[in-house]
């Protein structure tokens, strides 16, 4: 059901909700004139009274009906005034007599405080005491303190018809709220559910500005910012070689693994470009630009040492060359925000220096890690780097100086617990804190073998 059909079925309900309980009321109320009238001797002021109340039940029905949806809460609130004068008239025609009066009466509190409050409960009295107010102009009552039994009977019989008939409608009311309720935490449920899902396609201060209302804050400012690029070397040769499944497989593990590492340093990722992942720090949520560029390099360290357990897992299921990634970072000021239209958007980074550390990625050897003399400057009483001099960099007229980075500078020395080198025909990985105590005798039993291996080889 569309919204605008539910909203014309609730205005329906509403009309005949009023329609049903003004009619009770008016039978109620013409009722007890009918049982009090003495019909041998007709009082026309009762016939009238009864006649219009009929009349009046069927026409405030036929005038709500036509009524548009915004204009029923104001003559509700007209036609429950009228109501309750009516009701104060009836009073004064039945000579206040005691038990249809407290009944009566009783009616009218219910209905006020029940659909409108305390205020609806002052305006209603207000009503009542002016309907009997009026009343009194063309009928003076006669004060009745004992109530007759047939009188008594039949507004006791319609005020109870009365209640009845509102005790089931509220019962229904509340079953309809209770399955709306049922139906409206299973959206809810279903719509958290769809938004986890949409989060991990958007950025994370995309998703925070958006979900929290503040998308006006992602327009397009210049902010210093460090950017990352990766990418698997001959990731094209190799998916030539492999089935699209197991490459999907080992494609979606690598994006995962590295994933983590960027989660875990507070990095955003900008996109992914099939094995390419391109990275940003300080765009949001920054602490300082030296904070954003050693949270950087020491995450793509780790990647690094990552990549270096997951090319032993890839070697067991058979996969013989080794992937490897390069890696480049650059810091420098860039234009970060949404950008494109108005039917679609994309949050990312633009400027010169985001080409540079595209540049520095593909100009790095594999498992290497190149970062400009921004990154550098920012990162080098921490980080210990290899000066490689200078590069010529594709879209740039001078050569651009760069450095290698070696490893964080408290993981060196004495303290250093990551080795690794390489030669030809020899490849070594060490991490000790991965290293358990039961399989340190097994590592040092392969190390000395190998190493006495290589002292009895003869070179030619």
């Amino acid at each position: 059901m569309t919204k605008a059909a539910l909203h014309d079925a609730e205005h329906s309900e509403s009309i005949l909700q009023q329609y049903y309980f003004r009619t009770l009321i008016c039978f109620a109320a013409g009722g007890t004139l009918a049982a009090m009238m003495d019909w041998n001797n007709v009082n026309w002021v009762y016939v009238g009274a009864i006649i219009y109340m009929l009349i009046y039940a069927y026409a405030s029905f036929t005038y709500t009906k036509q009524l548009p949806a915004e204009a029923l809460p104001k003559a509700s609130r007209i036609l429950s005034y009228a109501d309750a004068a009516l009701i104060g008239v009836v009073l004064n025609l039945i000579n206040f007599s005691l038990l249809p009066c407290i009944l009566f009466l009783a009616m009218i509190q219910f209905n006020a405080l029940l659909t409108g409050g305390l205020r609806r409960w002052l305006e209603d009295n207000a009503a009542l005491a002016t309907g009997i107010v009026a009343s009194m102009l063309i009928h003076r009552p006669q004060w009745i303190f004992h109530s007759n039994i047939e009188i008594s009977a039949v507004s006791l019989i319609g005020i109870i018809t009365y209640f009845l008939a509102y005790a089931l409608y509220m019962h229904q009311r509340f079953h309809k709220l209770k399955l709306s309720n049922a139906k409206l935490l299973n959206e809810q449920k279903w719509h958290k559910i769809r938004a986890y899902k949409l989060s991990r396609y958007l950025a994370p201060a995309v998703w925070q500005a958006v979900n929290q209302g503040r998308d006006e804050t992602l327009q397009a400012e210049r902010k210093k910012i460090t950017i990352f690029f990766s990418d698997i070397k001959n990731f094209s040769q190799l998916s030539e070689e492999m089935e699209a499944e197991a490459l999907t497989e080992l494609l979606n593990q690598y994006l995962t693994e590295m994933t983590k590492i960027v989660t875990h340093f507070g990095g955003t990722i900008d996109k992914f470009m099939g094995d390419a992942v391109m990275v940003l720090y300080g765009d949001s949520g920054s602490k300082g630009v030296k904070d954003d560029c050693l949270r950087c390099v020491s995450m793509a360290i780790a990647m690094k040492k990552r990549m270096k357990s997951l090319q032993q897992e890839w070697h067991n299921q058979g996969i013989k060359k080794p992937l490897q990634i390069r890696m480049g970072i650059n810091t420098g000021y860039c234009t970060v925000g949404t950008f494109g239209t108005s039917s679609h958007l994309d949050y990312t980074v633009l400027g010169t220096h985001v080409n540079l550390a595209s540049r520095l990625e593909s100009a790095a050897e594999p498992d290497e890690v190149l970062i400009s003399h921004e990154t550098w400057s920012l990162v080098k009483d921490s980080v210990l780097c290899r000066d490689k001099g200078e590069i010529t960099v594709k879209g740039f007229s001078a050569p651009v100086k760069v450095y290698q980075v070696a490893g964080l500078r408290k993981d060196l020395g004495r303290n250093q617990t990551y080795f690794e080198d390489r030669a030809e025909g020899f490849s070594m990985y060490l991490d000790l804190d991965k290293v358990r105590n039961y399989d340190k005798e097994q590592v040092l039993t392969a190390l000395k073998k190998a190493a006495e291996k290589l002292k009895d080889k003869v070179i030619v």
